[in-house]
């Protein structure tokens, strides 16, 4: 009979994932022998359990299953916490697998022992994951591990966590695991009620205003876990109903499309602004957004006129406040899109076509980007809004960007355009500094053959910059785009102004980030005048292992993030 190890691979297998990320350690070591048995999964090994768990992640992401990450109890898993944490803000699904000592040893002293007699692992995990549980006997392996599967894929959906005796992984078990019926990991329900009653705005069933003209779509993350991409381009394009993305969902509606007003929120751009916050909208239907206060502009007032906001989400928690009542719909935006396309919601979508066609032309006839002068910005230091034009360029449409955390984030939000699902990947909720660094690691291993960049920051790289190391030991083509402005961007934007101790404290040393990169196997160059930026990212991209450009950026550039500036000096919490 296989053992607990071997069971736990040959899952992984049947559900289809080819990874697994981890860092080895005493308490794991019966996984090490048992990879070998299982030559479908590519064991990658990263710098810190941390990393791993943020490549776990990556790769969820990108490929739409669920990532794994193993690594030991107690130490490992503290440091897994932020990456479960960030995974958890944004419903991305992981499995986290942290070793443990012998159920028989427990409270003994044995070392870096963190069971349930000690620092309790399963429990420092709660507050982070959907799930988390100690596996404390090998009979109980097969339906904890089922359960743990379920209460990832939701609703809603987000990271679990295994806590795994030693004599659970090296025991005998007697069932194999069954995989989880694909219906079962994608829920396409509606509330069909609640979706009616909420879309009697749309149709004027109360009399008076008649059907709502003017109507645009919001669409959130929810559109991409989903899979509801191309039914929203599909029923915009019908009933010419312009659509906006949020930040975290940017690629479900191509951002080139006549009907795309780009992003709404943080990092907006002035055509989703124009019609999101218009007083000509009747009514916008937000599909999936958490309604945070990024993806509002800062709970702006001005995104619920007249008719109210129409909004859908698989949360409860989601509907609870910013919902204009008798509009929150519980369910999932594919079928929500559905439901709209029914013959008495598609007749009153249809008599606002034409006003919303001129609508949008009209819109878009004004800019779209703040600051375009800054795409083709000759200054030195270099200005970012030029190295992600730069970069944009030179990727395919199919290419996979991160973008990590910092002032670099609202420059590519800003002026790199997406163009499908799962193209544009950033942890937006929680926001960690150098996420995207590992992340990218798993972005790869999940796309191969698709080209992975990354956006990240000088101080993102003093965090995790070490798990570039991984991206040359298994030679990913990752391309690491470091902004480097000798500072923390956001941070310094606002402290420098407060006088010269937050100034200086906010400063970061001008590290060598190229010489960094070679030392680990990592090509790299730095690059100081505007004129050697194409150059460079060309010469990168031809690389057959990863690559990463030491941008020497200027730490001034202020941030395009007027509008959402702006509704949060208006903003009040005693509103």
């Amino acid at each position: 009979m296989p053992a607990g190890t071997d069971y736990l691979l040959a899952a992984l297998e049947a559900e289809g994932i080819d990874h697994l990320f981890m860092v080895p350690g005493g308490l794991v070591d019966p996984f090490l022998p048992a990879l070998g048995r299982f030559p479908a999964i590519r064991p990658i090994v990263a710098a810190q359990e941390g990393g791993a768990a943020y490549m776990a992640d990556g790769y969820a992401r990108a490929s739409g299953r669920f990532g794994a990450a193993l690594g030991i109890g107690g130490p490992g898993l503290g440091n897994m916490t932020t990456a479960m944490a960030t995974a958890l803000t944004d419903s991305s699904r992981v499995l986290v697998m942290s070793g443990e000592v012998a159920v028989a040893i427990e409270g003994l002293g044995q070392f870096q022992d963190a069971s349930y007699e000690t620092f309790n692992d399963p429990v420092l995990a709660a507050p982070v994951t959907r799930f988390s549980t100690s596996v404390d006997s090998i009979e109980n392996l097969n339906h904890l591990f089922r359960r743990a599967l379920m209460e990832m894929v939701g609703p809603p959906s987000g990271p679990v966590h295994l806590s795994l005796p030693r004599d659970t992984l090296v025991s005998d078990i007697a069932v194999a695991h069954t995989p989880i019926d694909p219906a079962l990991t994608h829920f396409r329900g509606i509330d069909s009620a609640a979706a009616d009653r909420a879309l009697a705005a749309l149709r004027g069933d109360s009399g008076g205003d008649g059907p709502a003209l003017r109507v645009a779509i919001l669409a959130g993350a929810g559109v991409e876990h989903d899979d509801a991409s191309s039914a929203l381009i599909a029923l915009a394009e019908r009933y010419s109903i312009p659509v906006a993305t949020t930040l975290r969902a940017k690629g479900v509606m191509p951002e080139d499309h006549p009907l795309s007003l780009g992003v709404f929120g943080y990092a907006g751009t002035r055509h989703a602004t124009a019609a999101l916050l218009s007083t000509d909208l009747d009514l916008p239907m937000v599909l999936g957004s958490g309604l945070n206060e990024r993806d509002t502009m800062h709970w702006s007032r001005r995104l619920a006129p007249r008719r109210g906001m129409l909004s859908v989400n698989l949360s409860a928690k989601a509907l609870a406040t910013e919902t204009t009542p008798g509009l929150g719909v519980l369910g999932d935006a594919g079928a929500f899109l559905g439901v709209l396309a029914a013959d008495a919601n598609a007749k009153a979508l249809d008599a606002g076509a034409a006003a919303r066609k001129a609508w949008i032309e009209a819109i878009r006839a004004g800019p779209r980007f703040y600051d375009t002068e800054n795409l083709s910005s000759e200054a030195v230091p270099l200005h970012p809004a030029r190295i992600v034009g730069a970069l944009r360029r030179a990727l395919a449409r199919d290419a996979i960007l991160l973008v990590d955390s910092g002032a670099h984030r609202a420059f590519a939000g800003h002026y790199f355009d997406a163009y499908a699902p799962r193209t544009y990947i950033s942890a937006t909720n929680l926001g960690p500094m150098g996420w995207g660094i590992p992340a990218a690691v798993g972005v790869a291993c999940a796309r191969p053959g698709t080209r992975v960049a990354l956006v990240t920051g000088d101080g993102c790289m003093q965090m995790h910059g070490i798990e570039i190391a991984v991206a040359a030991r298994y030679r990913l083509p990752v391309l690491y785009v470091v902004l480097n402005n000798s500072a923390l961007g956001n941070v310094w934007l606002r402290a420098h102004t407060l006088g010269p101790v937050p100034a200086e404290l906010t400063t970061v040393p001008d590290h060598d980030w190229a010489g960094f990169a070679r030392a680990l196997g990592v090509s790299a160059e730095t690059v100081r005048e505007p004129g050697d930026i194409a150059p460079a990212i060309e010469r990168a991209l031809a690389s057959d292992g990863p690559a990463l450009i030491d941008f020497k950026t200027n730490r001034d550039a202020p941030t395009p993030v007027y509008d959402f500036a702006d509704e949060a000096r208006s903003w009040s919490y005693h509103e």
